[in-house]
């Protein structure tokens, strides 16, 4: 690729840098939850309007599908993605952007990824007479919620009529600081699985325990139980994780419920152990629920996958990273047992998901995503929206 193609990027940016900020605050403040992304897909629409960049609404529910089209628009296609959907946060930063919408909020940065992804359509549309193929621009509803909004899109052909070859995916990371970015070649994030029990007992009265059967206690040591799953049954090189993060026992300080509803996350990157931990959280299940008389119902709702990022792909566009940002701006990830939704584009096509630095920890912007207090320093917009151009364009070449 050309250096003063990469300078020119930088300087589009820069002079698109307020405009991206300003979308990424108008998002902010306005944000909805998984598959209600009506207002945030209108907006992304009206920009995309503006640039006069044709697009497709609709897919996948509140997911819509733009593309810009340089000279030759068949020799080669690749795609760039961004999610659009918030989580059921209250926010409790107190910025002039902060959330209007009450309990919910950006606090994944989805915002910074819709407003990236337009930022670089901006600038892509700009250079269309400068290079041949076709870019896609998906912009995807429900990341945040199974069975992910990825699923529907491409179910309703996102990757199609024309295919990628390639699938580019970026998500902010408050670790890194602002200006950096991070890959991991291969197996990146983990499969994630919902885990609901129903604990199932007899209530009473608190003061005779004896005339029971203790479906808060027969809860309490079913999660203790699980954790077996995890520290005795995965081999110890075998990354997973099992989490409770939901128990719901309606009594009171004297009344034992008939049932308490436990809920989590498991989480892993081996198939074979996936298949193996599931029928190990029925048995442990069962074996709680007939140590106490009573009844455990399980529900394991199986979810995304684990996200595997193409290697060759993944090393070209670290190298094109390095090119636009320089090497020193560039870091190896390590594994994580977070999940995407973008793993199911990795199944498909070509994929490298890799992650955007938003930290400043002399600003105090160090807050971790899923937080009431997550925020990005908004320089990284800069960087995100330049980065997105400059890959797009190195894949196009490389695949024509």
């Amino acid at each position: 690729m050309r250096t003063d193609l990469a300078q020119r990027i930088r300087t589009l940016s820069a002079d698109q840098w307020e405009t991206t900020v300003a979308y990424r605050r108008h998002l902010h403040r306005y944000p909805e939850l998984s598959f209600q992304e009506h207002q945030t897909v209108r907006f992304v629409a009206e920009r995309l309007t503006e640039m006069g960049i044709p697009f497709q609404a609709g897919l996948g529910g509140t997911g819509l599908l733009g593309w810009i089209e340089g000279r030759d628009p068949g020799s080669s296609v690749v795609a760039l993605r961004a999610d659009m959907d918030a989580l059921p946060i209250q926010e409790s930063n107190d910025v002039p952007y902060r959330s209007e919408n009450a309990g919910v909020m950006h606090a994944c940065g989805h915002d910074a990824h819709t407003a990236s992804l337009l930022g670089a359509a901006s600038i892509l549309h700009q250079l269309r007479d400068e290079f041949s193929g076709t870019i896609k621009l998906i912009f995807q509803p429900g990341e945040e919620k199974f069975p992910g909004g990825a699923t529907l899109m491409i179910a309703d052909g996102v990757l199609q009529n024309p295919t990628p070859k390639s699938v580019l995916g970026q998500h902010v990371h408050p670790p890194l600081v602002s200006g950096k970015v991070g890959f991991r070649s291969g197996a990146y994030m983990a499969a994630a699985d919902e885990l609901y029990f129903t604990v199932i007992g007899r209530g009473g009265h608190a003061a005779y325990p004896h005339l029971v059967i203790d479906s808060v206690l027969m809860a309490a040591k079913l999660v203790i139980n699980l954790q077996q799953v995890v520290s005795r049954f995965a081999r110890p090189d075998q990354p997973a994780v099992l989490s409770i993060g939901r128990i719901i026992a309606d009594g009171a300080t004297n009344v034992i419920p008939d049932r308490v509803q436990v809920a989590g996350t498991f989480r892993s990157f081996d198939a074979e152990l996936r298949e193996r931990s599931h029928e190990e959280i029925r048995r442990i299940a069962r074996g709680t629920a007939e140590m106490f008389g009573g009844q455990i119902d399980v529900d394991i709702k199986v979810g995304y996958p684990p996200l595997v990022n193409h290697p060759e792909l993944t090393a070209r566009t670290r190298a094109m990273a390095c090119a636009y940002l320089g090497e020193d701006h560039v870091v190896d990830l390590d594994i994580s047992l977070g999940a995407e939704d973008f793993a199911y584009y990795s199944q498909v096509a070509d994929s490298c998901f890799y992650r955007l630095g938003t930290g400043n920890p002399d600003r105090g912007i160090t807050a971790p995503i899923h937080t009431s207090k997550f925020d990005i320093d908004e320089n990284a917009l800069d960087t995100g929206q330049g980065l997105m151009a400059w890959l797009a364009l190195g894949e196009l070449k490389n695949r024509g």
